[in-house]
């Protein structure tokens, strides 16, 4: 039976990885999976994570099954951080998953349990798995404009006219913050506009938000994400706390939906409890108890923030050095979109043929389509980096 499956093509960001590991050049420089690292490469484990699985090793007494959609604290919490003031028990369903890319699987499983023929509408481009785990589900997805390879910005008025095609009974899917793979993001004012574009059409947005915190700030980044949420009523909300409280290994997310009344609410609830039985019962919970252990807890979350505040400062100063780096080189201002990004990533605009020549010729690894994660550099490698960027001819 086996031999009949057939090969199936590798993850693109998974073989570089596999590509840099392999090569024996000294002073190869990694900017292409997506995972946060200092300066020294490390990914390190975040100070108030090792205080909160301290306390965990000596309070927990039982390692059975927990709750199928997740511990009610854990759950609560992560609502309470991403919804602020506009958090409503009445309105809302939760669900811990394995990750923030769990909580995307199982919130399309959700929305197709409501509406069997939805396309969704996706932003091009988008993280690639996005798009892979709807076709793999057989979901009709449909693009929409979102990144302007000339100015590397939004292009807006685009986004717009694509979205308006959407009705009733559709997705459209949004980042939250920190745009993967581009790193441009919508402005409030922008936000406002796409939920009058929601409104108008009737579809459900889903909201991505798997870097809150890493933008302008943990609050600022949900900022967009309560728009829609205050305008709209019915959202989805897929969120990870791998990146903002780096466990990534725990792999802990939740998925929110609001609902526009508590009847749909316990509907959506029991819907969310039955996915999980039927994909993997009880959700992990080792990382979830950890980040409730933070969140409320005064002193581990205020020594959390600051250091999450100490992340987000450290990568917009790289933004900073490396357009700064390229002005000098360029004798022009057309890379300062990089300081204007926002999160780990930015997209360069780049050919394939340049990130090609950037990788044979100074081992400086990106994604095929010129994505690099900020977060891999430091205040050596902005150098290489730009000029291999002038170089290369971007």
């Amino acid at each position: 039976m086996l031999s009949n499956l057939k090969p199936q093509d590798p993850d693109k960001i998974l073989a570089l990885m596999g590509e840099f590991k392999a090569d024996t050049r000294q002073g190869k420089i990694d900017l292409g999976v997506g995972v946060y690292k200092d300066a020294t490469g490390h990914t390190p484990i975040m100070r108030a994570v090792k205080a909160a699985e301290k306390r965990l090793q000596e309070n927990e007494t039982s390692k059975s099954y927990t709750v199928l959609v997740g511990e009610p604290a854990y759950r609560d919490a992560m609502a309470k951080m991403i919804l602020g003031d506009l958090y409503a028990p009445e309105r809302i369903a939760t669900l811990a998953t394995v990750g923030g890319t769990g909580a995307l699987r199982q919130g399309f499983e959700l929305a197709r349990m409501a509406s069997p023929d939805m396309r969704v509408f996706y932003s091009n481009p988008t993280w690639p798995n996005h798009t892979s785990i709807l076709k793999w589900m057989g979901v009709e997805t449909v693009p929409y404009r979102y990144f302007d390879d000339a100015t590397r910005g939004v292009d807006f008025e685009g986004m717009k006219a694509d979205l308006a095609q959407a009705k009733k009974g559709d997705v459209i899917l949004l980042h939250g913050c920190c745009h993967n793979p581009t790193g441009a993001n919508l402005t409030v004012a922008q936000w406002n506009e796409v939920a009058d574009i929601v409104e108008r059409t009737g579809a459900t947005p889903m909201i991505d938000l798997a870097y809150q915190g890493f933008g302008d700030g943990l609050e600022e980044d949900a900022e967009g994400t309560r728009i829609i949420v205050k305008r709209i009523p019915e959202v989805l909300i897929a969120a990870s706390c791998s990146k903002n409280f780096g466990i990534y290994r725990e792999r802990s997310g939740i998925l929110l939906a609001l609902t526009s009344d508590p009847a749909a609410r316990d509907l959506a609830q029991g819907a969310m409890a039955f996915l999980n039985r039927q994909t993997y019962s009880f959700p992990p919970d080792h990382g979830a108890r950890i980040v409730t252990t933070i969140l409320t807890d005064d002193a581990l979350r205020a020594d959390w923030k600051a250091e999450l505040e100490e992340v987000r400062g450290g990568m917009l100063r790289l933004r900073a050095n490396l357009a700064s780096e390229l002005r000098t080189l360029s004798g022009s201002n057309r890379f300062d979109f990089i300081e204007e990004h926002r999160g780990m990533f930015s997209r360069l605009g780049a050919t394939p043929e340049q990130v090609k020549k950037i990788k044979d010729e100074f081992a400086i690894y990106l994604v095929g389509d010129s994505r690099l994660n900020i977060a891999g550099l430091n205040d050596e490698s902005v150098p290489i980096l730009a000029r291999a960027i002038i170089d290369a001819g971007v």
